[in-house]
């Protein structure tokens, strides 16, 4: 990318946070919604209760270790340092995310939620530096990571904190996650890139987490549909399926 397109690219990105800062400040504080917790399939398999939203948790690890051994065997996958540390993050995250979010489904409540958003907000914010280093700013991404991830971890701190004071504030986590997320179409718009003469890898991403959302909010209807596995189940696998892609993505760089 030349340097007149990343500087328009990190303005743009610049602006869509300090407008996403502004609209979460605006907003009143949001609780946790209890019936979060009422997840569709409560079926135990072999003594594990709610057994198919733990067991699609697997996935998770297993993806995590198969991205941080590529990154081990192949630091050639990356460009920069920066994006290096970004990926490694990432992958850590989503390595954890599958035990956090097991522990988590064999009992849901809030106290245990902790542990599953712990690492996912963790993830998120090496999936943003990952892809600043890449499009925007070795620098920027550099001095950006270890802060992004102290908001993180301090947004679901926040989050547990109030909630157990009884005025759960669910803002800073949702801009955590969601803030990186609304980060990957507008940075393909303003930065494509192809690789390989494949399409920009950030639309893969885009479409197995949009479907992964979509099962999550259509969690009873999927189940009632077939009977066999929930959305929410549905929505590890393709989460899972988005960090497995990037996996691939990043394996490519080594084979071509």
């Amino acid at each position: 990318m030349t340097e007149v397109a990343a500087a328009r690219t990190g303005r743009a990105l610049l602006a869509a946070l300090a407008l996403s800062l502004v609209v979460t400040a605006l907003l009143r504080p949001i609780p946790q919604d209890p019936a979060y917790h009422d997840f569709a399939d409560r079926r135990a398999w072999l003594g594990v209760p709610n057994a198919g939203d733990v067991l699609g948790n697997l996935a998770f690890p297993v993806v995590g270790l198969l991205g941080l051994l590529l990154l081990a065997r192949h630091p050639e996958a990356c460009r920069t340092a920066a994006e290096r540390a970004g990926w490694v993050v990432f992958f850590a995250g989503v390595l954890l995310t599958g035990f956090g979010s097991a522990f988590y489904h064999l009992a849901p409540d809030n106290e245990r939620l902790v542990w599953d958003r712990l690492p996912i907000a963790v993830a998120c914010q090496g999936l943003l530096a990952a892809l600043l280093a890449e499009r925007v700013s070795e620098r920027a991404a550099a001095r950006l990571l270890p802060v992004a991830v102290l908001f993180a971890l301090a947004s679901v701190w926040w989050w547990s904190r109030t909630e157990s004071a009884g005025a759960g504030d669910l803002r800073p986590y949702a801009l955590a996650q969601f803030g990186p997320a609304l980060a990957l179409p507008l940075v393909a718009l303003l930065a494509p890139r192809r690789e390989g003469g494949r399409r920009d890898w950030i639309w893969g991403v885009v479409l197995l987490y949009g479907a992964a959302k979509l099962c999550e909010t259509f969690d009873r209807a999927v189940f009632a549909a077939g009977g066999l596995l929930s959305g929410h189940t549905l929505k590890h696998l393709f989460a899972a399926a988005a960090a497995g892609f990037l996996v691939l993505v990043l394996r490519r760089r080594v084979t071509r």
